[in-house]
């Protein structure tokens, strides 16, 4: 029996990307959509109950009792499945951290043409905290020692990485008790797959132990070292005004999508479209100048520091080659899809691969180094612009809504007590009243198997109505962001009593943008960060908070997902699970779902589940948050309680008659 095609707005909520699916059927191509519904997904192989790791497989378990050829069980199976996807997310986050770190080298070698040390104070405070002099040096000599001191955490052996030092002291504490500091982050992910070769590690719980210690290889490590290395070097985000989706896209101007995750090549992109010569170069090809937008994680790097707007999350990359009106989608490493050339080879479009890592077949391979960057984009811009002449017919679709990004955990701390008072004590103080009832992160993917930002948003806004401030990262910030949930006072219109007070007097948005999938570890700041300001316990599995990934696809969302659950934080991923077996089937299939669940938070405080209806994903996170709050002692969740900030207050005593208005200020009648 064929299987049901979805219609366009079962594959999306989003309007824009319902209309470039409508314009892909009618031309005949397929897309990432498409492609969700013609391939069903292997119901062995997507469970964890698949084991190819040697030559004498694959091994298919779907029998009570049943091994591999090598007497592995289920469990043993599911492991080391489970871990190799640990391993390689940690990989591809952490390898990011280490470019980064290579860049700042260079930078402070003077040997990156064309960038430099953007955010000092920030410089000077990292290098600080792990005890590098910065008392009567250059900004250069420090970036230098903290540069050796990243790269050095790469090949460690032995002893625990730097950036450990940063988790609260009883986190820090515990790990140490477990066993799982890491040592090194190459080490950690190198001894993972060793781990799971043909005859090694065949106990599920030390392996997923160590699983637990290749994540935090790279939470408290590789991904640590990449946002601060990208602040250093490009400055730290605060909130500034953007736009996202298609409709960024220009009919009139030269189109270049910058994809990916390295802020390296796209920040210099950036700055060599600013350069007069490369301005008149697209006015001598007949448009009216460079329009840059972005897609993925590349897009958020880029809007909440430059302002320049995304034309989407993962599932538009195909859409904005679609509008027939892109000249070039540059693209550097993670999340980008094969499918790209031959979608571009029905339009005008190039696609232009810049890393030694990455190339594509079909496509423009332009590799860009760090040491001449600006000549590099300089000379991917011309190629961009010489294909303008080549374009034929568009179709960008007129939508696209206004954001504010920027929300570091920096911002944060200033944003709720100022420059001289900075502090998380007015954040800590709204949960423990109850204005504010907890905190979800809501991160992550798309995933063309669910309706595309359906889960994102329905989590975000049903959070929202119950007094829920949310941050968000990746993909599902952009989600957030498509439907207006980024702004102060659209996003206010739909939040609960309680937060909107807050979001008021503060003057902040309900769903705070914190930047790219590798800033998660933001997050991680911002919990410990709260904890260190007291009132909610001495440690992050205390706080009434949650992180929800509400669309996973990556093997980088699984090791984001087990290194928040090590550092304490209840954590749900939405569609299904890489481990859930076939319990009807299988009596042993829901050992390890049990295991990182139940077993892990016995030891880490901290849990990982897999909830594919939304609504118990809601129902979950407001039981947990309560269940924290409760723990504490903070008073029971009650909305009624609140409802007014002083700002709306003051508003409506305003256009009261001065009688009215005298006896709501001091509760007595005017004389």
């Amino acid at each position: 029996m064929p299987k049901k095609k979805r219609t366009v707005e079962e594959q999306t909520i989003d309007p824009a990307a319902q209309e470039m699916l409508i314009r892909a059927e009618e031309l005949g191509l397929s897309t990432a959509f498409s492609r969700a519904d013609d391939l069903s997904p292997c119901n062995i192989g997507s469970t964890g109950m698949c084991c190819k790791l040697c030559g004498m497989g694959p091994c298919r378990l779907t029998k009570d009792g049943q091994t591999g050829i090598c007497g592995a069980t289920i469990d043993t199976i599911q492991a080391r499945n489970l871990i190799r996807a640990i391993a390689a997310g940690g990989a591809a986050h952490s390898d990011h951290g280490r470019d980064m770190a290579f860049t700042l080298k260079a930078v402070a070698n003077g040997e990156a043409e064309g960038y430099s040390i953007k955010d000092v104070a920030k410089l000077r405070t990292v290098a600080a905290r792990y005890d590098i002099p910065i008392e009567g040096r250059a900004p250069e000599e420090i970036a230098n020692d903290l540069a050796d001191l990243y790269i050095s955490q790469f090949g460690q052996q032995k002893g625990e990485i730097a950036p450990i030092i940063r988790a609260p002291k009883k986190r820090q504490e515990l790990w140490k008790e477990q066993g799982v500091v890491p040592r090194g982050i190459d080490r950690e992910v190198v001894e993972a797959l060793h781990r799971t070769h043909i005859g090694d590690d065949q106990d599920p719980e030390h392996i997923l132990n160590h699983a637990i210690r290749t994540s935090l290889a790279d939470g408290w490590g590789g991904s640590m070292i990449a946002t601060d290395a990208a602040d250093i070097l490009f400055g730290t985000p605060a909130p500034l005004l953007g736009q996202a989706n298609l409709g960024v896209l220009k009919d009139d101007m030269v189109n270049v999508v910058v994809h990916g995750h390295e802020p390296t090549l796209s920040e210099m992109i950036v700055a060599a479209s600013q350069d007069p010569e490369i301005i008149e170069y697209a006015k001598a090809a007949g448009a009216q100048g460079i329009s840059l937008s972005g897609i993925c994680c590349t897009a958020n790097e880029i809007l909440m520091r430059q302002g320049i707007p995304a034309a989407g999350n993962f599932l538009h990359q195909e859409l904005a080659i679609l509008t027939g009106a892109v000249e070039a989608m540059v693209v550097d490493v993670q999340c980008i899809m094969q499918a790209l050339v031959d979608l571009a080879s029905n339009f005008h479009t190039k696609i232009i691969t810049t890393s030694p890592k990455v190339k594509i077949k079909g496509s423009t391979h332009i590799e860009f180094n760090e040491h001449q960057a600006l000549t590099i984009a300089k000379e991917i811009l011309r190629e961009a612009i010489d294909n303008y002449q080549n374009r034929g017919t568009t179709h960008i679709p007129q939508i696209k809504e206004d954001l504010i990004p920027g929300f570091s955990h920096e911002y944060i701390n200033y944003m709720l007590g100022g420059s001289y008072r900075a502090s998380f004590r007015p954040l800590n103080d709204a949960i423990m009243s109850g204005r504010i009832r907890g905190v979800a992160a809501v991160v992550g993917c798309n995933n063309p198997r669910s309706s595309q930002d359906y889960l994102h948003t329905k989590v975000t806004k049903e959070l929202l109505q119950q007094d829920v401030l949310v941050v968000e990262t990746g993909c599902g910030a952009i989600a957030s962001a498509k439907l207006g949930l980024l702004l102060g006072k659209a996003g206010l219109e739909q939040v609960g009593p309680g937060l909107r007070e807050v979001c008021e007097a503060i003057g902040i948005p309900p769903v705070l943008h914190m930047g790219s999938c590798v800033d998660n570890t933001r997050i991680l700041t911002v919990l410990t960060q709260m904890v260190e300001e007291g009132g909610l316990g001495d440690d992050i599995d205390q706080i009434p908070a949650v992180g929800l990934a509400p669309e996973w696809m990556s093997e980088k969302a699984l090791a984001i997902g087990t290194y928040c659950v090590a550092s304490g934080a209840y954590v749900i991923f939405g569609g299904s699970s890489p481990v859930s077996g076939m319990p009807d089937r299988v009596a042993d299939s829901d050992i390890i779902s049990h295991y990182i669940s139940e077993g892990w938070e016995k030891i880490y405080g901290g849990k990982l589940e897999f909830i594919a209806d939304p609504d118990e994903m809601i129902a979950k996170t407001l039981e947990h948050i309560d269940k924290k709050r409760a723990a504490l002692g903070l008073p029971v969740y009650d909305p009624d309680r609140f409802g007014e900030s002083g700002d709306t207050r003051m508003l409506e005593i305003e256009q009261m008659p001065f009688e009215e208005r005298v006896s709501a200020i001091y509760g007595v009648a005017a004389d």
